[in-house]
């Protein structure tokens, strides 16, 4: 397998969310980023293990304090419920949205994936579609330059979940992407971290840090390689109970 970090297809603009899941929704889209210029760092409130990684950036490291999720989705808090328009620092402007399952709030992490991807790469994003014995794994079919079809298959393999107050929420979550198609395999880690924060109005500002890796082919030990951090803002249209959400 091979371990360049960027494809043709993965050098576009930084976005196409990379790292949405909010946190973990579009993870899927991490690779198709990564070329926006680093910014200065955030503070999250308290000490935290997820604070103190912020701080950090982008001198970043793995192994990283994360947990394997096993088949565990991200869980976030009821204040997420419903859909989102969301516009980011890097120019992205779609909606999103949460849903409610027995466990708690999750991402639609396809809709959401397939929403910025659409609006980024038009055409040439095919489909997005999740598995459903795992929804820690999503799959993307794209359509190279070339014509040719190439597939881009995302897992979370590591996650840290902190909330250290009843409007914040910290996620840092580490994702193995393999795109398929046009010769070996391109194989990267990709690193988001996500700090959201609740307004008094209802809306949700977030700031969002990530890192490349190198294929875990080479050493699960690594530096991080391109780093970028950008600021997302969400604004509800749908309320929670509306059946349109």
């Amino acid at each position: 397998m091979a371990n360049e970090p960027l494809h043709p297809i993965l050098a576009r603009p930084a976005r196409w969310i990379r790292r949405l899941g909010l946190a973990g929704s579009l993870l899927l889209a991490s690779a198709l980023l990564l070329a926006a210029p680093p910014a200065q760092a955030a503070q999250a409130s308290g000490e935290g293990v997820l604070a103190q990684r912020i701080e950090h950036w982008p001198a970043w490291q793995l192994p990283a304090p994360l947990s394997r999720p096993g088949r565990a989705d991200l869980l976030y808090p009821d204040w997420f419920l419903g859909a989102w328009q969301l516009s980011s620092s890097d120019g992205a402007n779609t909606q999103v949205r949460f849903i409610a399952t027995a466990d708690g709030v999750v991402g639609d992490r396809a809709f959401n994936a397939e929403a910025i991807g659409r609006a980024l790469l038009g055409g040439q994003l095919l489909s997005v579609a999740n598995d459903p014995a795992n929804p820690n794994r999503q799959i993307a079919r794209l359509q190279g330059s070339d014509g040719r079809p190439l597939e881009l298959e995302s897992t979370v393999v590591g996650r840290r979940r902190e909330q250290p107050d009843a409007t914040e929420l910290l996620v840092d979550e580490l994702a193995l992407q393999v795109l398929h198609g046009g010769g070996d395999p391109v194989v990267s880690r990709i690193e988001t971290l996500s700090l959201f924060r609740r307004q008094a109005d209802g809306t949700i500002e977030a700031e969002q840090w990530q890192a490349s890796y190198t294929s875990p082919a080479l050493g699960l030990a690594a530096a991080a390689g391109r780093s970028d951090h950008v600021s997302l803002r969400l604004e509800r249209v749908v309320p929670p109970g509306d059946p349109a959400s």
